[in-house]
């Protein structure tokens, strides 16, 4: 499954446009990204904060026509636009829900299919490639999202298919729980600060952009604090994935330790990312739901954590 061919519908996600002259002006005041570092060949990974730091939402941003696209968990996106137009009141910026004029497809090991829609998309986290309509964006190594018009659905899925299986979501939240990419759900808004889910060692974060709604408790974690809790990778055998937000318990503690972020089913058990204080993952002795629920065991990121590389950003 790890390293398996396939592509499937990212239906989990919507998108948020956010179009006119100011947009780009008034989404750098909101999100924790640089606006600046993207051009029609880059995109990235950002969360928007409240004020005391913790994360209302994360997505994946690109430019798009006059404007920038967000995906974001779809439960997150009413909330999100409703929240957001109140600040847009004084600025020349139009905000709407486009999830329905958009598909988007999850790709794993999938050159071919690439190949044959004449996209050929850099190794480079965050590198895009667009072709008429179509972006193609690469989220990790091996995996591309596929973004285009609704109304090329069709035609796009009959050619990935002519060279991939169609596989489950499932699969592709596994290849995202292996790339350390965590993502705020429904049940964990407001719960984290952006560096808990190790955003800023995946691009999320700018620490030279200014300020933010959120930047001063983001900056002073990032320059002055010692974090706690941050995101860890583990597994789970033989369990179905936990929902975001299950919490997770140390007996040596005596007590709740930590959420799941994200979950998905590896074909043995399953694999998760959670947010875990760092003494009791020193302990090592982590169980879901209860002090007596099945026990986790933990696992490598394909990253580290580099506080002096994370702050050039």
């Amino acid at each position: 499954m790890a390293d398996s061919a396939f592509f499937t519908p990212l239906s989990h996600e919507g998108i948020l446009a956010v179009r006119g002259s100011d947009a780009g002006k008034f989404l750098q005041g909101q999100l924790t990204c640089n606006l600046n570092y993207l051009d029609l060949e880059h995109a990235s990974l950002g969360a928007r904060c409240m004020v005391k730091g913790r994360m209302q939402s994360s997505f994946r941003i690109l430019p798009q026509g006059n404007g920038y696209l967000l995906a974001m968990a779809s439960e997150l996106l009413e909330t999100q636009l409703a929240d957001l137009k109140k600040y847009a009141v004084f600025s020349k910026a139009t905000l709407t829900d486009e999830s329905a004029a958009w598909v988007r497809f999850g790709l794993q090991q999938a050159d071919a299919a690439l190949d044959a829609l004449a996209l050929q998309v850099p190794e480079e986290a965050g590198a895009t490639v667009r072709r008429e309509e179509l972006i193609a964006v690469r989220v990790s190594a091996g995996r591309v999202e596929l973004w285009a018009p609704a109304e090329q659905a069709a035609d796009i899925r009959e050619t990935l298919a002519q060279h991939l299986d169609q596989g489950s979501l499932e699969q592709w939240l596994l290849g995202q729980v292996r790339a350390g990419i965590g993502q705020v759900m429904g049940p964990t808004r407001e719960l984290f600060i952006p560096q808990m889910i190790n955003l800023q060692a995946v691009g999320g974060v700018s620490f030279k952009k200014g300020c933010y709604t959120g930047q001063e408790i983001v900056a002073r974690m990032q320059y002055l604090g010692k974090l706690k809790r941050r995101q860890y990778r583990l597994a789970l055998p033989g369990e179905q994935p936990p929902p975001p937000g299950a919490e997770i318990f140390s007996p040596t503690h005596g007590s709740s330790v930590g959420e799941v972020v994200i979950a998905a089913r590896n074909g043995a058990g399953c694999e998760l990312l959670a947010v875990l204080s760092a003494d009791a993952v020193e302990d090592d002795n982590l169980h879901l739901g209860s002090l007596e629920g099945p026990r986790l065991t933990l696992l490598e990121l394909p990253y580290e954590l580099d506080r002096d590389r994370e702050i050039q950003r």
